[in-house]
C-alpha cells in the first residue's frame, strides 16, 4: 500500500505543480498558447469540461459531479483491488498513478469547474490539435502498467 500513496501522492503533486507553473504563473491562462519547442511541444491552453479528448464536453453541471463521482468510484476500485490481490511493487505503483492523476483532475474539476489541460505536441507533419496535461499521463501510464504487469488471477475484467 506504501507504493500506491507514495506514487499517488507524488503523481497527484507533480500535476498540480506543473498546472499551476504553467497555467497561473506562466500566464497561460491568459496569453492562451506558449510556443515551448514548436510543434513538438507547444503550451496550449484548454478547460476540459468532458472527458478524455472533450468528449461529452458542454454538458449540464450534473456531467461535473458525475464524472467527479466516477474517479472517486474508480479511485476506491483500485484501492479494494489492491488490498485483495495485487502484490507486483510495479503494478501496485501503475495503480498509484491512476489514484493520482485521477485525483489530480478530480481536483481540478472541484476548484475550477473543469481540468486544465496545457501539453500540445505534434511531430512528423500530423498536427495534434488536443492538449492535455501531466494527470493524463500518469493515468495512462499507470492503466498501460497494470494491463501489463496486473498478476491478480482472480481479477478479470
Amino acid at each position: 500500500m506504501r507504493f500506491v500513496a507514495i506514487t499517488a501522492l507524488i503523481c497527484f503533486a507533480l500535476d498540480q505543480i506543473s498546472k499551476w507553473a504553467v497555467v497561473h504563473w506562466a500566464d497561460l491562462a491568459t496569453r492562451g498558447q506558449i510556443d515551448v519547442l514548436p510543434p513538438y511541444l507547444v503550451f496550449r491552453m484548454g478547460w476540459n469540461t468532458g472527458i478524455n479528448f472533450g468528449l461529452f464536453s458542454g454538458g449540464p453541471e450534473t456531467v461535473r459531479w458525475l464524472l467527479v463521482a466516477i474517479a472517486v468510484v474508480i479511485c476506491a476500485w483500485l484501492l479494494w483491488w489492491v488490498k485483495n490481490g495485487l502484490t507486483r511493487p510495479v503494478a501496485l505503483v501503475a495503480a498509484g498513478a491512476i489514484i493520482g492523476g485521477a485525483m489530480g483532475n478530480t481536483f481540478d474539476r472541484v476548484i475550477y469547474g473543469a481540468v486544465a489541460d496545457f501539453l500540445n505536441m505534434s511531430c512528423c507533419g500530423i498536427q495534434n490539435p488536443f492538449a492535455f496535461n501531466v494527470a493524463d499521463i500518469a493515468i495512462f501510464m499507470g492503466a498501460l502498467g497494470l494491463l501489463i504487469f496486473a498478476d491478480d488471477p482472480k481479477f478479470t475484467p
